[in-house]
């Protein structure tokens, strides 16, 4: 048995080499367009697909260095490094359409580009807005839909349910409280932003100090011993100095993938609506971040399965903290820079209704975690709202379209304020618990559950 973990451990997951072999045609393509190598001619559609995988390949690097960082890290550092860089492909494809908005900005002291073109300001927080509703809409529906097949097929075997995972039911440890109500901070500041007519460096300033808080609360976290799996558990088995060494390579490696084919496949992927007649903001909301979100939703899925839901769904839910805040913070400092402003990023009336159902969607998220769990009817209610507004954005004409996010607004709104006040003793024990009650405290409720 000595010999087979020896053994194990010498060889190299075959994950991890074909992470890297999927992303490298994408990875060559991108260096060959910025230093002039000889490279094939593919049609916008075909390039979007071979630059997306490439991303994909690159987010599993990120994901399996950031476990395997946990050993060298604080549990709660830990979590915000690997939900930062979990989401890090959704940073660099925002950071492109922001980057392209505020050049033309520069250029034109607008936005609006012409009538068939679309708006670059627009699917600058078209990829934010789709991906944070994938994320709740569809992964945390996932992931209980997953735990639950889970559990069953462990009382089938004759086994029995984890801490934080029943058929139906999704338990957050109490350390999660910490992400919730700070989930519930930046949704109560997001509802003001349809309000506004741009992105302010005001709201860059409260979003960024807000995650500043959140990071910080959760470096009081003690150190635990991570459970790692696969890649994760191959690097932070070796000894200290290699593992850091392999750590930093995997860091730096799926970073220069990532800045090799972000802004092509952001730009291929315009030019795929182009193509083929379909409008690009759609195609930027709904299909980038199936690029940038799908290895996060594939890690979470194989928490689940081995009967850690807790791990499952926080992960998820550090990387919704994350994206509300520092993501949707950091898009006026991008915009500041290339355009050479401090306007702020302009929000359309479009974007306005974008930006009122994410946050009225978050508002329920954060209302159905006060408890500290998911049921499964919490889960289909998610997904089921999730749907009718998706299919409503890709059928539905503008003005239809945004009748339909009032009234998903407005019904993601009565629900949540109806959770917060059947739930209003939960609600006050969990701003106590995120904010203010010690770690430790917390780590002694979850042991004594």
């Amino acid at each position: 048995m000595r010999a087979t973990v020896a053994d194990e451990q010498r060889r190299l997951p075959a994950q991890f080499p074909l992470a890297v072999a999927v992303a490298l045609p994408g990875v060559y393509l991108g260096a060959a367009a910025y230093l002039g190598w000889p490279h094939p001619e593919l049609s916008a559609p075909l390039a979007a697909l071979v630059f997306g995988i490439a991303i994909i390949g690159a987010a599993f690097v990120l994901s399996w260095a950031a476990e395997a960082a946990q050993v060298d890290i604080s549990a709660g550092a830990a979590i915000a490094l690997l939900a930062l860089l979990a989401v890090l492909p959704e940073y660099a494809v925002d950071f492109v359409f922001t980057y392209q908005a505020g050049q033309v900005y520069e250029a034109q002291g607008t936005c609006v580009v012409g009538p068939e073109a679309a708006n670059p300001c627009s699917l600058a927080l078209a990829n934010m807005t789709g991906a944070n509703r994938v994320l709740v809409g569809v992964g945390w529906p996932l992931v209980v839909l997953v735990a639950t097949v889970a559990a069953l097929r462990a009382r089938r075997a004759g086994g029995h349910d984890s801490p934080s995972t029943h058929p139906g039911r999704v338990e957050l440890a109490p350390v999660m409280s910490t992400e919730v109500v700070f989930l519930g901070i930046a949704t109560l500041y997001s509802l003001t932003l349809p309000l506004r007519s741009t992105l302010s460096m005001v709201d860059a300033a409260v979003l960024v100090a807000i995650f500043a808080g959140y990071a910080w609360r959760l470096s009081q976290a003690p150190a635990e011993h991570p459970e790692l799996v696969g890649v994760a558990q191959w690097v932070g088995g070796k000894p200290r100095k290699r593992r850091r060494g392999f750590v930093i390579a995997m860091f730096v490696v799926a970073g220069l993938f990532i800045l090799a084919t972000a802004e092509h496949f952001a730009e291929e992927l315009v030019a795929s609506g182009a193509q083929l007649g379909v409008d690009e903001f759609l195609l930027v909301q709904w299909v980038a971040p199936l690029a940038s979100e799908s290895p996060e939703l594939i890690v979470a899925c194989l928490y689940a399965v081995r009967l850690k839901a807790s791990h499952s769904l926080g992960t998820l839910l550090s990387s919704k903290v994350n994206q509300w805040t520092l993501l949707v913070g950091t898009i006026p400092l991008v915009f500041a820079l290339s355009a050479t402003t401090t306007d702020g990023l302009p929000i359309d009336t479009h974007q306005r209704f974008e930006l009122l159902l994410t946050a009225a969607q978050s508002l329920f998220a954060v209302s159905i975690l006060v408890n500290l769990g998911l049921t499964i009817s919490g889960a289909v209610t998610l997904f089921v709202l999730f749907m009718a507004q998706f299919l409503a954005s890709i059928t539905l004409s503008d003005e239809a379209n945004r009748l339909v996010i009032i009234v998903m607004s407005i019904i993601y709104g009565v629900l949540a304020i109806g959770q917060f006040i059947r739930r209003r003793r939960d609600t006050r024990l969990i701003v106590r618990d995120g904010l203010t009650t010690p770690f430790d405290r917390l780590a002694t409720t979850e042991s004594a559950r």
